[in-house]
C-alpha cells in the first residue's frame, strides 16, 4: 500500500530539540551527570491552590461532559478581567478572547486562518521555530524581519522593503522575545500599530511570557497601544506565569474577526479543553497572583547568579529580561558546533542560535529554568571549557527566511 503523506505534512519542519533530548538520554543512560540548559519546560511544580482547584472541580460529574466548543464564557471573563488589572486593557469576553488548547496551537492556528497559498508573512529572525509550522501548512512564504543587536533585538520597519510590507497579510511578534530575552518599550507597539493600518497585515503578537517580570516591572502588551484591536492579536498562556505548561492551557485576544476565526477552526481541531483544566485556570487568572510574583523573583534570582557567574569569567552578554539568556559564541565558531561541544565536552546542553533562525547565528540560547545549583554547574562548566574574554556586561536596550537546517516545532 502507498502512504505517501501530503506534501505540508513532508515540508514541515523537522524538530532539533527531539535529536537533542535524545542525545541527552543517552549521555545520562551511559552515567554523564548534563546539565539540561535545552529547552524551556518549567522545573517547579504548579501552584498548590490550582491543583486543588483542579482536584475539587474533577469530581464534579458536570465536568465530565463536553464543554461549550468555544470554550467557557467563565475562564473568557477571566481572561479580560486579568488583561484589565494588568494591563489596563478592556476586552469583550464574548467576542474578543477564544481559549486555546496551549498558546502554540493558536500560534500554528492563526497562519491556517488566513494564509492562502503563496501570501506572505513578515517573520521575526530569530524566532520560535513553531511559528514556521503553520506557514508551512498554509502554503504560505515567509520573509524575514531581522532582530539585530544593533536595533534592540527590535524589527525596523523603516529597513523593510516597501514592496514586503505591501504585500504582507500576517506579521508575528514575540516580547518577551523567546530566544533573545529582550521586552518592547511601549514606542515600538506604536510604532507596529501604524505599520499594520498603513500595510494591511495582521500582528499576531506572542506574550507567552508576559506574565513574568524578572525586573519588577510588567512587560507592556501589544494590546496597551492605541489602536492594537484593530489591527491584530496577543496570545498568552498559563504555562510559563504558573508553571502550567502540562496543562495545555492559553488564550488568545483582541481583534473580534480574528478571534471568530480562530473559534471557528478549533471546532474542528481541539472543540475545547477539559471543563475541570478551565476552570482550574480560572481559578489561577483570578485567584492570589503571590505565586507569579514569587516566581518572577525565583527566575530573577537565578538570572542574575548566572550573569554574574559568567560576567565574572569574562564573558560578554545581554542581562535577560526573561527566562532565556542570549549568549554569544567564541569568535569563528558556529552556534551548532559550538553546542554540540559544550554538550559532549561538557556536558551542558544549550540550544543554537541558528535553530531559530539565519539571524540567530552567533549565540547560544541558555534556559534559566533550573534550580539555582545547576546553574552555579553550568557556569562552572562552561567557563572551564571556554574561559571567555573580558568585556562589558550590558543591559539590553529593551528589556526570505529559511528554516534552519533540522530546526522544527517544539514547546522549547
Amino acid at each position: 500500500m502507498k502512504t505517501e503523506t501530503a506534501r505540508r505534512l513532508r515540508d514541515l519542519p523537522r524538530s532539533s530539540f527531539a535529536t537533542t533530548v535524545a542525545k541527552i538520554a543517552e549521555l545520562v543512560e551511559a552515567g554523564d551527570d548534563v546539565v539540561n540548559l535545552c529547552q524551556g519546560n518549567p522545573d517547579l511544580p504548579t501552584p498548590a491552590h490550582i491543583v486543588d482547584a483542579l482536584r475539587h472541580e474533577v469530581l464534579d460529574p458536570a465536568t465530565h461532559r463536553y464543554p461549550a466548543f468555544s470554550g467557557m464564557l467563565e475562564l473568557k471573563v477571566a481572561v479580560a478581567e486579568w488583561y484589565a488589572a494588568h494591563h489596563q486593557v478592556q476586552l469583550e469576553p464574548e467576542s474578543e478572547v477564544a481559549i486555546l488548547f496551549g498558546a502554540k496551537a493558536g500560534l500554528v492556528e492563526i497562519s491556517q486562518c488566513f494564509l492562502d497559498p503563496g501570501d506572505v508573512c513578515l517573520m521575526p529572525d530569530p524566532a520560535f521555530p513553531d511559528y514556521w509550522a503553520g506557514v508551512v501548512l498554509a502554503g504560505a512564504r515567509m520573509l524575514p524581519l531581522p532582530l539585530l543587536r544593533e536595533n534592540g533585538f527590535l524589527p525596523d520597519y523603516d529597513a523593510l522593503d516597501p514592496a514586503v510590507g505591501r504585500a504582507a497579510k500576517l506579521m508575528f511578534l514575540n516580547y518577551p522575545n523567546n530566544p533573545t530575552s529582550v521586552t518592547a518599550p511601549p514606542e515600538f507597539y506604536e510604532r507596529t500599530v501604524d505599520f499594520a493600518a498603513a500595510h494591511d497585515v495582521i500582528v499576531a503578537s506572542d506574550f507567552a511570557y508576559g506574565g513574568l517580570s524578572l525586573g519588577g516591572t510588567p512587560p507592556v502588551s501589544f494590546l496597551q497601544a492605541k489602536g492594537a484591536k484593530d489591527v491584530g492579536v496577543e496570545f498568552i498562556s498559563l504555562s510559563k506565569m504558573f508553571n502550567m505548561a502540562g496543562w495545555r492551557i492559553g488564550a488568545v485576544v483582541g481583534h473580534r474577526d480574528v478571534i471568530g476565526a480562530i473559534n471557528l477552526i478549533q471546532e474542528h481541531y481541539f472543540v475545547s479543553l477539559p471543563s475541570f483544566i478551565q476552570k482550574a485556570a480560572v481559578t489561577a487568572l483570578t485567584g492570589p497572583q503571590d505565586c507569579v510574583r514569587e516566581l518572577s523573583s525565583t527566575y530573577g534570582r537565578r538570572r542574575d547568579g548566572f550573569v554574574a557567574g559568567l560576567s565574572d569569567a569574562g564573558w560578554h552578554l545581554d542581562v535577560p529580561q526573561s527566562i532565556f539568556a542570549w549568549l554569544p559564541v567564541p569568535d569563528g565558531e558556529s552556534s551548532v558546533d559550538f553546542a554540540d561541544a559544550l554538550l559532549q565536552k561538557a556536558k551542558v546542553a544549550v540550544a543554537p542560535g541558528r535553530w531559530f533562525g539565519e539571524h540567530g547565528e552567533g549565540y547560544v540560547r541558555v534556559s534559566l529554568l533550573a534550580p539555582e545549583e545547576r546553574l552555579r554547574e553550568a557556569v562552572r562548566r562552561l567557563t572551564a571549557f571556554h574561559p571567555g574574554r573580558r568585556g562589558r556586561l550590558t543591559q539590553a536596550a529593551h528589556t526570505t527566511l529559511v528554516p534552519a537546517p533540522g530546526a522544527g516545532t517544539t514547546d522549547a
